[in-house]
């Protein structure tokens, strides 16, 4: 799973928060983009998915999703294939588990 997939997967409830995300290591050039974008206010969700396809891999990767100052939802890269996901609304969570069936609680 990529973090493209699960920031389409968010739905409405990603589409207004403004992004900041952390990296090890720069993998791809895309990634001096986001990192440069992930600065002062963050990025828009569109914007970060522009920069996450198609396939970006990143490293021990970290994205923060926030509203009105607020963290609203943390996408946390384990591997290069499974994410930690945090969010404040318990919907999101549940959509997430049922797209993704193998998901377990933490």
């Amino acid at each position: 799973m990529t973090l493209a997939e699960l920031l389409v997967r968010l739905g409405s409830f990603g589409l207004d928060l403004k992004w900041r995300v952390q990296f090890d290591e720069f993998v791809d050039p895309r990634c001096a983009e986001l990192a440069r974008r992930s600065t002062d206010a963050g990025m828009d969700t569109l914007t970060l998915l522009s920069l996450t396809t198609p396939s970006l891999q990143l490293i021990d990767a970290e994205a923060r999703g926030s509203a009105e100052g607020r963290v609203m939802v943390v996408l946390t890269e384990v591997d290069s294939s499974l994410w930690d996901v945090r969010a404040v609304d318990e919907r999101v969570l549940s959509e997430l588990r049922r797209h993704y069936p193998g998901a377990t609680d933490l």
